[in-house]
């Protein structure tokens, strides 16, 4: 797709999900037993042709960088295109809820002047979704658009308090951008901004030029500013997109995976969410393992019970093990006759023999990376 180039922002807020993001970008947060959140707008981005991308990296880059590499699991080591990383500046500023900061595009100026793609599309990485935007980029070359917003409806206002809602005239113009869900004369269904969009690359540029010095301006803030003189469009995308704006997301989205109509629509074989490859061997069923309703990746050894779980690669749980509705992250081991249930578990963590560990369903208990119990 020559057209257009891609920007991901990799530097979103991590404070959200506790000690999941402590020493790594909530881009790099494992995912789905097997990925990363970055995964999803990133393979989005190159099953639509996109061969340019530009990835604004957080403070704590080094395990986004591991993960990603140069790129070639994504098809993006080229000699034309390919990735680039590009240096945040949002995290120096203190304000961790800014989501597209033009100052960050700002400081990355020549990454946008170096390219004569017409458009760029802009991601979040704190969501999940498989997205082709060949058609979008298609709707808003026909609408002659400087700008085009993604957005799902929801029957009920949602809970996030940076949740912003359009409002349209029939044919999808934009009207109205507001995080105030009782703004006059929208009852329902509720449109709101999926953080995804597309924006003429000149437009951009001139947005940089007179509000890329303000530290604190987000680029929705200034689309809001310029509704009446821009032509802006919707897209209604209508597929599954899970933002991961707390631990309570984080876990509710990964147990979504368990049913099969979002894994359908997520895990497309004609637009794969690619990661990193990794070689290991079959995971290992014991004579006594009972696994339901379940992702396992590969490497784990499994000898006792497993339901409504998600294990990534390299898990252990010893006999006489009960785990339920878990999230356990690589590497881990659970000790004979430990019960878990309503948890989350990050890497490389030791339970010892007959631990009890609960948390709740809207209310997960974390354990961190390399912890032992």
């Amino acid at each position: 797709m020559n057209s257009a180039i891609g920007i991901i922002f990799g530097n979103m807020n991590s404070s959200v999900l506790q000690g999941l993001a402590q020493d790594r970008p909530i881009a790099a947060v494992p995912f789905g037993g097997r990925y990363r959140l970055l995964d999803f707008a990133l393979s989005s981005m190159v099953n639509s042709g996109i061969r340019t991308v530009g990835l604004i990296t957080p403070q704590q880059y080094r395990p986004m960088l591991d993960h990603l590499g140069a790129g070639k699991d994504w098809s993006l080591d080229r000699k034309s295109g390919g990735l680039f990383i590009l240096p945040g500046v949002i995290h120096s500023l203190g304000h961790h809820t800014i989501r597209f900061s033009l100052r960050d595009i700002a400081n990355n100026i020549d990454f946008l002047e170096k390219d004569c793609a017409k458009n760029v599309i802009i991601s979040s990485s704190d969501q999940v979704f498989n997205l082709d935007f060949r058609p979008i980029l298609e709707h808003h070359e026909r609408a002659e658009a400087d700008i085009t917003l993604v957005y799902n409806q929801s029957v009920q206002p949602l809970e996030e308090e940076d949740i912003i809602y359009l409002k349209m005239k029939p044919g999808e113009k934009v009207t109205a951008m507001t995080k105030n869900k009782d703004m006059a004369g929208l009852e329902g269904p509720w449109p709101y901004f999926i953080d995804l969009l597309i924006i003429r690359r000149e437009l951009l540029l001139q947005m940089i030029e007179g509000y890329g010095s303000i530290e604190t301006i987000e680029l929705s803030e200034v689309i809001a500013q310029h509704l009446g003189s821009l032509s802006i469009q919707g897209y209604f995308f209508g597929g599954y997109a899970g933002r991961i704006r707390s631990v309570k997301d984080y876990f509710l989205n990964n147990m979504a995976l368990l049913q099969e109509e979002i894994r359908q629509d997520l895990f497309r074989k004609n637009r794969p969410i690619r990661t990193k490859i990794r070689d290991n061997p079959p995971t290992k069923f014991g004579k006594r393992a009972q696994v339901e309703n379940s992702l396992i990746s590969s490497g784990c050894t499994i000898e006792g019970k497993v339901v409504n779980a998600i294990l990534s690669r390299g898990v252990v749980i010893e006999e006489g093990c009960e785990v339920q509705n878990c999230i356990i992250m690589s590497k881990c081991t659970i000790g004979r006759n430990s019960r878990l249930e309503n948890l989350i578990m990050d890497k490389f963590v030791e339970v010892n023999e007959g631990s009890v560990l609960q948390g709740r369903t809207n209310k997960p208990m974390v354990i961190s990376k390399k912890a032992v119990i």
